[in-house]
């Protein structure tokens, strides 16, 4: 049985790793579980899956969980319960499901250990892909990318060779506003920049799909993760969102990874690479599969994913000030703080203030804390200019 610890058990990644799970209970070991808050949920995973530990960050949650618990399960509380997880727990692989720059020293912890990384929180690499992936080389830690476009790369890569890459299409559905005019998309309620077309997801992340940055982040991600510069990374709006990447060689071959819109997949892959194991998931379609079209994304109207190959070109700290300065401002736009149109505005003018500190992980965490306070701050001025 492959031993496993889950971080973010509670949320979509997590829910969708312990429905596969459930299914195929003779392959896995699930050593522990870790969550932010939600206690009851947490509860209920750990009396069907029995893990040797749970994490609970909210002191208060984990106070109401410790009486309940399995007696052959341990709690480990407070806000570093799941990077405490990552180093006690006996695991092979973590299935890395936590949203935002919190799971980034989860990640560090992982890695450290020399394990296998299924990475789910695009934030780890977007904030801290070089010393990262420096880690994994230097503790011979495997990671194995989660995100569908990321995966989609990483088995069309598979015995291949880097160098012999022309180029990577990352697809992105192009979001509720793809074919709305710059006027509609700055006028764009939240209610309206939740409404995915195909994907369902947490709000950060279907705001940044309306925006595009969630794409930005994407291009830093596969940056990092497959050592491409940002001349070898295109972006190609696909409305149906069956092909997931594509990757195109020196001789002009293309090679695609395909199917339905569903987390699933790569979640499976990641959980039995380097094998392919059997499951029920649906493959081809015809009426899934009948039409697949691609658009050139439209930087006018999108101008978040010219962020991402910035940050690409610039390096340093400017991954971590981007995603600081996002998280803030949709944090802000949820609120209805801030307009759609500013979305883009208050990271561009946090990017052009980043701090600058950039030589280890924790360094990049001060940046991240300091873009959350210039963000603020750009927030403020926004607001205090139409009041």
């Amino acid at each position: 049985m492959r031993s496993l610890i889950l971080l973010g058990s509670t949320g979509s990644i997590g829910r969708q790793t312990l429905e596969l799970l459930a299914a195929d209970r003779a392959s896995f070991r699930v050593e522990g579980l870790a969550a932010a808050r939600s206690w009851r949920e947490l509860l209920d995973q750990a009396r069907t899956f029995r893990p040797r530990f749970v994490a609970l960050q909210d002191a208060e949650s984990a106070a109401l969980l410790r009486a309940e618990l399995p007696a052959e399960t341990a709690l480990l509380a407070g806000p570093d319960a799941a990077v405490e997880l990552a180093r006690l727990g006996d695991y092979e692989l973590a299935v890395h499901g936590i949203v935002g720059a919190a799971g980034v020293r989860v990640s560090a912890a992982v890695l450290e250990r020399g394990r296998t990384l299924a990475l789910a929180n695009k934030e780890s690499l977007v904030v801290a892909g070089a010393p990262l992936m420096a880690l994994a080389r230097e503790r011979g830690a495997t990671i194995l990318p989660v995100d569908s476009e990321h995966s989609a790369v990483f088995q069309c890569l598979r015995g291949e060779n880097i160098g012999r890459v022309r180029r990577v299409i990352l697809t992105g559905s192009g979001g509720p506003f793809r074919t709305a005019g710059e006027h509609e998309i700055a006028r764009a309620t939240p209610e309206e920049a939740l409404r995915h077309p195909n994907w369902s997801m947490g709000p950060r992340i279907t705001v940044g799909s309306a925006t595009l940055m969630n794409k930005a982040f994407e291009i830093i991600e596969l940056h990092h993760l497959f050592g491409l510069e940002r001349e070898r990374i295109e972006v190609a709006i696909h409305p149906q969102s069956i092909v997931h990447s594509l990757v195109e060689f020196v001789d002009g071959s293309v090679i695609a990874q395909m199917g339905p819109p569903d987390m699933k997949g790569p979640i499976h892959h990641a959980l039995h690479h380097p094998d392919r194991a059997p499951a029920t998931l649906r493959g081809f379609d015809f009426r899934a599969f009948r039409e697949l079209t691609f658009e050139e994304p439209d930087l006018a109207r999108f101008p978040a994913l010219e962020l991402g190959y910035e940050c690409v070109a610039t390096g340093s700290d400017s991954g971590a000030v981007l995603n600081a300065a996002d998280e803030v401002a949709v944090e802000a736009f949820l609120r209805e703080e801030i307009g759609f149109g500013d979305l883009v505005r208050v990271a561009r003018r946090t990017l052009a203030r980043r701090p600058g500190f950039d030589r280890s992980v924790e360094d990049l965490l001060r940046s991240d804390a300091a873009a959350r306070e210039l963000a603020r701050a750009e927030i403020a001025a926004l607001r205090a200019a139409v009041a």
